[in-house]
């Protein structure tokens, strides 16, 4: 599994010979990812020390739980999951601590897994967000594993099908280097990437048209359903999660919250997405019209759309509400949101990557990261040389690193430009969030270390739900940054600056993250 990488079997062979290497891990597209991990824990066992490795989701687990037991047997990993039940789970944590199971296979929970002699730490697509603990001190796998690797001279691997900017910060530092195959072996292996721009080449056919389809992607479904399954990315779920005025365009919005409306079936009235409120009666509050039109579309309605665009094929949805564990090599169209995709038998026979400008539009740092990350996951599903169509516009960074499969030098220039900036990963960076005087409280006991900078502090969205009503308490976010290397002494100072709070029985709380995923 490892000999596609130049630098594969030399890694396995540290593994081997009790060393500590560090790799940032490219992975070819296609289901072998988890073959590979499971090679290199067994070099790491027999080796006689342990592994942890640490994936996004249970669905994630079942695959390294299935490929650790073919290539270990029963009895020497355990699986960490919420899904075994506190129970089991906590007779698997004994297992762990007592040493009789000296591999690990969780999600985030499980990276303080008391692996006995650890000597390998794997942490696969560390760029998903249910990698970030949501609650304090809101520790990240990535630099959980990373400090355990550092404190314990284990080797470790940080893998995926693209690359993270934190995940490049490691390799520029010095502290990993870059594990990927050559080019060639790319090529073979990777989707053929072809990107149309929304409103260009729609379809001239009407079936194409009702789906919303443009033509190259139409005719590239249309082909390959002659073969097999065919996967279709839709950003939102839901029927249609966005509605506006239909003369105006104004954006429909609720009377009694000012939450957004969405239309949850064809037949249905709109509703809140907030409050749940109906809005049977609404009219526009700029020209009174009265008729809606979609803004955006959902998962459901897009597999509505395409089950009339393609009579007779059968169309399958998979997303938060039912995910689908995999599915077969039979023909189907398998409408998907990000994140949900269903591995096919012999993978997709193509894949249409749709509404690109709802994840390349977002109003966040990391949209164009996060927005590649996506896709690349569900292209690689797709069988060698499979047609992927992207509904993107062609110049962008993002679909360019696409049509290539070349996350790295992605990665690469995205760092280099936050480096520009002092955004992270290149600076740290503290996000206070609580009300105006909680703020100015905590930075005027705060010794922040030379050089840091405060921005803002700015009036923070209503979160979405009935709570974000006028009268919701006004709260404001502020931003400390500071270079990298005196990322601890921030930690430190804000650390104490809230103890000082904390003694003084302060009423309000402020909210303290460093590096969040979120900074705008």
């Amino acid at each position: 599994v490892w000999g596609g990488y130049p630098a594969g079997e030399s890694f396995l062979k540290a593994l081997a010979g009790g060393k500590g290497p560090r790799a940032v891990w490219t992975a070819l597209p296609g289901p072998d990812w988890t073959a590979a991990i499971a090679r290199a824990v067994a070099v790491t066992l027999r080796g006689g020390r342990g592994a942890l490795v640490i994936v996004a989701d249970g669905r994630d687990v079942a695959r390294v739980d299935a490929a650790l037991r073919a290539e270990l047997g029963e009895g020497l990993h355990v699986a960490l999951t919420a899904e075994a039940g506190p129970a089991e789970r906590y007779r698997r944590w004994l297992a762990v601590l007592r040493g009789t199971a000296r591999a690990v296979v969780g999600t985030r929970a499980a990276m303080f897994a008391p692996v006995a002699d650890l000597g390998l730490v794997v942490l696969w697509d560390d760029g998903d967000d249910v990698h970030a603990e949501p609650h304090a001190p809101y520790p990240h796998p990535r630099d959980v594993l990373a400090l355990r690797a550092h404190r314990t001279g284990a080797a470790a691997l940080v893998g995926g099908f693209t690359r993270t900017t934190d995940a490049t910060q490691l390799v520029e530092s010095g502290w990993a280097h870059t594990l990927a195959a050559d080019r060639a072996r790319v090529r073979t292996a990777m989707p053929r990437v072809r990107y149309v721009g929304e409103d260009a080449q729609l379809a001239r056919d009407a079936a194409a048209r009702t789906a919303r389809l443009p033509n190259v992607a139409f005719e590239a479904a249309r082909r390959a359903l002659e073969d097999g399954p065919v996967l279709v990315q839709v950003p939102r779920r839901g029927y249609v999660p966005g509605i506006a005025c239909g003369r105006c365009r104004t954006p429909a919005r609720c009377v009694a919250c000012e939450g957004p409306l969405s239309l949850p079936s064809s037949h249905a009235a709109p509703y809140c997405r907030w409050c749940g409120r109906i809005a049977g009666d609404w009219h526009c509050p700029e020209c009174g019209f009265f008729q809606l039109r979609a803004v955006v579309v959902g998962a459901k309605r897009t597999a509505e759309e395409l089950g009339r665009a393609f009579p007779g094929v059968p169309v399958r949805t998979s997303g938060r509400d039912a995910v689908l564990e995999r599915t077969g090599p039979e023909r189907a169209l398998v409408v998907s949101t990000p994140g949900a995709e269903p591995p096919a038998e012999g993978g997709y026979r193509a894949a249409l990557l749709l509404d690109g400008w709802v994840l390349l539009g977002r109003p966040d740092l990391r949209a164009g990261e996060e927005t590649l990350r996506r896709w690349m996951n569900a292209a690689a599903l797709v069988r060698p040389q499979g047609p992927v169509v992207v509904a993107a516009e062609g110049s962008l960074p993002a679909v360019q690193a696409l049509v290539r499969w070349d996350p790295v030098t992605y990665a690469e220039r995205e760092l280099a430009e936050r480096r520009e900036v002092g955004f992270p990963p290149a600076a740290r960076m503290a996000s206070l969030t609580a009300p105006p005087a909680a703020i100015r409280e905590l930075l005027a006991d705060a010794r922040l270390p030379d050089g840091a900078e405060v921005l803002g502090p700015v009036p923070v969205p209503p979160a979405p739900g009935p709570q974000a009503a006028a009268d919701a308490p006004e709260r404001e976010r502020a931003l400390v940054r500071v270079p990298r290397a005196a990322g601890q002494a921030l930690a430190r100072a804000l650390k104490e600056a809230q103890g000082v709070r904390s003694a003084r029985k302060a009423a309000e709380t402020v909210r303290v993250q460093i590096d969040p995923l979120e900074l705008i």
